[in-house]
């Protein structure tokens, strides 16, 4: 049996390169014939600062303290740029049970009894992320560049344009993949010198995120489809069984708005990081066609604008500040590291439509809905510890105080956060495995301030290996529970008089990753 795989692979190499067998890949028509680099460089910054690794990529800090170590990816040389164009695919096939896989909906004339759906828990799914940049090197010592990453957008499987949009017909497989498009996730440049530090300006990661690359909160070891992080049950589960990712780092919530960023050099194992962004987006995102020099929305202040600062939404923040330090150092056999960091933002004020109580909006008072009701600034705190030895990595991650959910504001009189993620993660060779276990209490629904608080707890186990340069084979396991007194998780409301429909999922999922 091993000849014939042996043999078989043969012929499938040769046949692949026959197209090359007497001349070399022509770099100008697109194609690179060499050995496999270090994978996807996304967000690259091609020093030391921008990374929670520790900058040496010591022994004591083990395998994931070397995974970005420096000159991993190509450093340009004074006077040059190296011009990157990474990516990833990811096929996913995973068992999703949920009591949210039947149907719990309100009844209809078509459907009185409001049920009748059920899904099939056997899902299938691709992905695609593209990852191109450049990084410049000048001869004086500046560094600068620009980082670009592209992700994919789906169709929601029927005749309409989203979910709630949608007729429930379903749609062919050719118009699924015709209705698919790219969107971009980060986009902005830095400018970085070794002894000053590092501005990144643009939309890209806030502190959090270029502090902690997967370490603080074990997300290391699935091979990047980020296990709690919107990955698993978040990927292909019912929406109500998935549970935000609160504690940030990485998420699209503290990526995905225009910022400017600071990190310091490190001195003796310390630095810091500094950030700042006037709204929830991005200041094109005023203008209504392809083109931020066409005609907008915005052609005064109004609720379209989106940094505006009072209106008729009292659920938008706006001025976002935040600040952390970090710490890394290297203790004989063990590394340790350790952050602390806060935020802040301010709430818009109601201005157009007056303000109505959590009670009222229960009672179902005219007007009266989640975005006018009174809300409390932005402001959390967040700290994580992580302590490595003989490749075992135990780390500990919390955040806590008037958020709410994925960077949402709490109510006035609302529960504040308290969440906590401790995490294992074991690598060594082409093994990486890990479990981590999320526990969180906060407001959840707003309406439901001064009647109840949310108590959401999940689990992640699993594991990646390395099958070949680039690939990577991934088996996951999670479980994730949600509830609220008086909330309806299938129907993503107050229950019916006051009903509690908790969500209780769990799933098994198997990947194949590959990178380049």
């Amino acid at each position: 049996m091993r000849k014939l795989l042996l043999a078989t692979a043969a012929i499938m190499g040769a046949s692949g390169g026959l197209a090359y067998a007497q001349t070399p890949a022509n770099p100008s028509q697109g194609q690179l014939a060499a050995p496999y680099g270090a994978g996807p460089a996304n967000w690259n910054n091609n020093n030391a600062w921008g990374v929670a690794n520790t900058p040496s990529g010591s022994a004591a800090a083990g395998p994931l303290s070397t995974i970005y170590a420096p000159n991993v990816d190509a450093v340009p040389a004074p006077g040059t740029i190296v011009i990157r164009l990474n990516g990833r695919v990811e096929v996913e096939v995973a068992g999703t049970f949920s009591n949210l896989n039947t149907g719990h909906g309100t009844p209809t004339t078509t459907n009185p009894s409001g049920t009748g759906y059920k899904l099939n828990p056997v899902g299938v799914a691709s992905y695609v992320r593209l990852y191109p940049g450049f990084d410049g090197l000048a001869a004086n010592g500046l560094r600068y560049g620009a980082s670009v990453e592209i992700r994919e957008n789906f169709y929601a499987g029927t005749t309409g344009t989203t979910n709630d949009g949608s007729t429930g017909a379903v749609a062919s497989p050719s118009g699924n993949i015709s209705a698919e498009t790219l969107f971009v996730r980060a986009a902005f440049t830095y400018l970085a010198s070794d002894k000053v530090g590092i501005v990144r300006l643009g939309q890209g990661s806030g502190v959090l995120s270029l502090f902690d690359n997967c370490i603080f909160t074990s997300q290391c070891w699935d091979a990047g489809l980020g296990n709690l992080n919107g990955a698993g049950i978040a990927d292909v589960g019912p929406s109500g069984a998935s549970i935000p990712f609160v504690w940030l780092d990485q998420a699209a919530a503290d990526v995905a708005n225009n910022k400017i960023v600071y990190l310091s050099p490190q001195f003796f194992g310390v630095d810091f990081g500094v950030q700042y962004a006037p709204s929830a987006g991005n200041a094109f995102s005023n203008a209504s066609g392809g083109s931020p020099l066409q005609s907008t929305t915005c052609n005064q202040a109004g609720a379209n604008c989106i940094n505006v600062s009072s209106g008729n939404d009292a659920t938008r923040w706006f001025n976002q500040v935040g600040g952390g330090l970090r710490f890394q150092q290297n203790f004989g056999a063990v590394d340790f590291k350790a952050y602390g960091f806060g935020e802040t933002a301010q709430k818009e004020t109601l201005t157009v439509g007056s303000y109505f109580t959590p009670a009222q909006v229960r009672a179902g008072v005219i007007g009266a809905s989640a975005t006018n009701l009174r809300y409390q600034n932005l402001g959390f705190y967040k700290a994580g510890t992580a302590v490595t030895f003989a490749n075992v990595t135990l780390a500990l991650d919390y955040i806590g105080g008037a958020v709410n959910g994925q960077l949402g504001m709490t109510t006035a009189g609302g529960a504040n956060m308290n969440a906590l993620l401790p995490g294992i993660t074991y690598a060594n060779g082409p093994l990486t495995a890990g479990a981590m276990f999320g526990d969180i209490w906060s407001q959840g629904a707003a309406q439901l301030t001064g009647y109840s608080q949310r108590h959401e707890y999940e689990f992640a186990l699993g594991g990646a290996y390395k099958l070949a340069p680039g690939v990577q084979l991934v088996g996951e396991y999670q479980y994730a529970y949600r509830h609220q007194s008086g909330y309806n998780f299938a129907t993503g409301g107050l229950g019916a008089e006051g009903a509690t429909v908790d969500a209780q999922t769990q799933q098994v999922l198997f990947s194949t990753v590959l990178t380049w």
